[in-house]
């Protein structure tokens, strides 16, 4: 009996174990801006394009979670909340330095100010701000604080002469709450991102100030980050996600489903695709690379020039915390014939 007992208890171990070995990772991964970032728009793909995510429910599953961005989406990631983090250049760096935490950069979002494509430009009142130097003693909004709109304002400003707090004043707003804060006058200047750059480019009672290009020129804006330990116990899922995703970017651009994609976008945003098929995902958007590759050189350009405008208090070398094996994984299943 006991023999049978423990036969029979084997057996409901090894299919627990078998069970919990075939449940899908699940990837908690923040976002807080569409277009631009993907975690939202992944669970609902497969309504759209059902051969995209091949991997989706068998190897891992996403679970958006919207944050502010910056150093919020960093403190998430350190207190273990998310497991892929969306991250700037800016917040690589205080990772590393501030937070001790092991991170490791394992892929693009968008890469911004890439000539022929789509330029970020902070936007005025054209009838009191002419110039940068006309933002002495004005309020500039931003998105949120360790944001590379954050790092741009700060070096642009610092190039004209002005340090923060003594000459001008930085707010954190919301993304869709920056121009009305602008034409409500609570604010001198904001940094407008899609698609809310759209309501001001032919407006004549606003004007561009200055760009984030003006600051960095490309740079590396999002690009996904996870703690090491977690990229090693889930390397194989993490991969099925990277070559899922890069199918999905062929999907975007392809002219014969690029519509698919734009509804998609639309069905998310609640954005009328009439306002958004003359620009997204095309050359008057930002730039998504095919692989997911981030540059790391450009990277490395990105964080010595904000330590060289003080915005960082250190540089570090960016090469031990980027590993682009996952996605060259990804991407040569994916090339394979």
């Amino acid at each position: 009996m006991m023999k049978t007992w423990l036969a029979l208890a084997g057996t409901m171990l090894a299919t627990a174990a078998t069970t919990a070995q075939a449940e899908p990772l699940k990837i908690r991964a923040d976002w807080n801006i569409v277009p631009g970032q993907f975690a939202p728009l992944i669970p609902t793909l497969p309504q759209y394009a059902p051969d995209v995510y091949r991997h989706y429910g068998k190897s891992y599953i996403v679970e958006p979670l919207k944050m502010q961005g910056g150093g919020a989406t960093l403190t998430a990631l350190a207190v273990g909340e998310t497991d892929l983090s969306t991250l700037s250049p800016q917040t690589l760096v205080l990772g590393v330095t501030n937070a001790k935490l092991d991170l490791h950069v394992i892929g693009q979002q968008i890469t911004t100010e890439v000539p022929g494509y789509l330029q970020t430009y902070f936007w005025a009142r054209s009838a009191e701000v002419k110039s940068v130097a006309d933002l002495k003693g004005k309020v500039i909004g931003i998105s949120v604080r360790g944001s590379n709109v954050d790092a741009a304002a700060h070096m642009v400003m610092a190039k004209a002469g002005f340090t923060e707090p003594r000459d001008y004043q930085v707010v954190e707003i919301s993304f869709p709450a920056l121009l009305p804060s602008l034409d409500a006058k609570k604010i001198d200047a904001a940094v407008l991102v899609p698609p809310f750059h759209l309501r001001v480019a032919d407006n004549p009672a606003y004007t561009k100030v200055f760009s984030v290009g003006d600051a960095f020129g490309p740079v590396e804006t999002l690009m996904w980050m996870a703690k090491a330990d977690f990229i090693a116990k889930n390397r194989a899922a993490l991969v099925d996600f990277l070559e899922d995703n890069m199918r999905m970017r062929r999907w975007m651009f392809d002219p014969k489903t690029h519509a698919d994609a734009i509804k998609q976008v639309s069905d998310q945003t609640k954005v009328p695709v009439e306002g958004l098929a003359s620009w997204v995902y095309s050359t008057g958007d930002y730039y998504y690379d095919p692989h997911a590759k981030v540059d790391v050189a450009r990277l490395q350009k990105n964080v010595n020039d904000m330590k060289g405008a003080g915005v960082i208090p250190t540089a570090i070398d960016v090469k031990p915390y980027v590993d682009m094996s996952l996605v060259e994984e990804a991407a040569a299943r994916l090339d394979k014939p």
